[in-house]
């Protein structure tokens, strides 16, 4: 017998790891998985406090969830998380990785110290947590991979985001060569794209930085900034067996705003 639609998004007797669980984005993908039924294990270098609320949620629902210390742009910390997973649970068959630096400079005043740091906790940092992911899942002959990435993938921001940029430009390619590389033998790898999701650093941010705001707002034809919650659907559906036949994607998560052109303008503008 088919399976049903709902059947497809089930996610009981897995296991996700997600980095950056303990707020934002990364704690609402790790609450959907667990509401979709998956157990869970969480990187935690920080955010304790953050973590605990993540870890509480999924136990209420009467999922596993465990917390491994670990600072995910650092290879060593990566390793040493995985070992963790291989002990507790001996498999994984969800990897969100959102977990990376960044640093606000224009591109010619930036020291080369600040660059490497952010690309490497981009690149070097995050194709280590997927490669292990993938290992791991290759030898299963099923899994998901789902890169955190930036509408910066895809387009520049300016405003001192160089590094940043660039960093996740190669996301982009990761992503795409990755699965290429895997999609035949079970693993799949697929990105999310987001412009403006508000976090708890925002609010100072505009506050400081009013017509910066105003000019991200006037990007978004939704008219909103994007909510960390917004993020549960895309993510169960890249998670699950939904999106069997979906791989090498780049999902705009954004309000619209890479499918508006620059001189663009939403339709509730009004017209004299």
């Amino acid at each position: 017998m088919a399976r049903t639609v709902l059947d497809m998004f089930d996610l009981h007797g897995r296991v996700a790891l997600v980095t950056g669980a303990a707020s934002g984005m990364g704690q609402a993908m790790a609450m959907a998985f667990a509401e979709a039924g998956a157990d869970l294990l969480l990187p935690s270098h920080k955010n304790v406090a953050g973590m605990k609320d993540t870890t509480d949620y999924a136990k209420k629902l009467g999922r596993r969830a465990l917390v491994v210390p670990g600072d995910m742009t650092r290879v060593e910390d990566i390793k040493s998380v995985y070992a963790a997973l291989d002990k507790e649970y001996g498999r994984i068959d969800i990897c969100a990785a959102l977990v990376g630096p960044g640093f606000r400079c224009s591109a010619e005043e930036i020291d080369l110290e600040h660059y490497q740091q952010v690309v490497m906790g981009l690149t070097v940092a995050r194709f280590c947590c997927a490669q292990e992911a993938g290992r791991r899942m290759l030898k299963q002959g099923k899994g998901s991979i789902i890169m955190m990435g930036s509408i910066a993938s895809l387009t520049a921001l300016g405003r001192g985001n160089f590094a940043y940029s660039v960093g996740m430009g190669a996301v982009a390619e990761m992503t795409r060569e990755l699965s290429t590389e895997w999609a035949g033998r079970g693993v799949r790898v697929n990105a999310i794209l987001p412009a403006q999701v508000t976090n708890a650093g925002f609010p100072a941010f505009w506050a400081a930085n009013p017509e910066i705001e105003k000019r991200m707002l006037q990007g978004i034809p939704i008219g909103r900034f994007g909510q960390p919650e917004d993020v549960k659907g895309i993510a169960l559906l890249l998670a699950s067996d939904a999106s069997a036949w979906i791989t090498g994607v780049l999902f705009p998560f954004d309000g619209g705003n890479t499918a508006m052109n620059a001189g663009g303008q939403a339709g509730n503008t009004k017209f004299n």
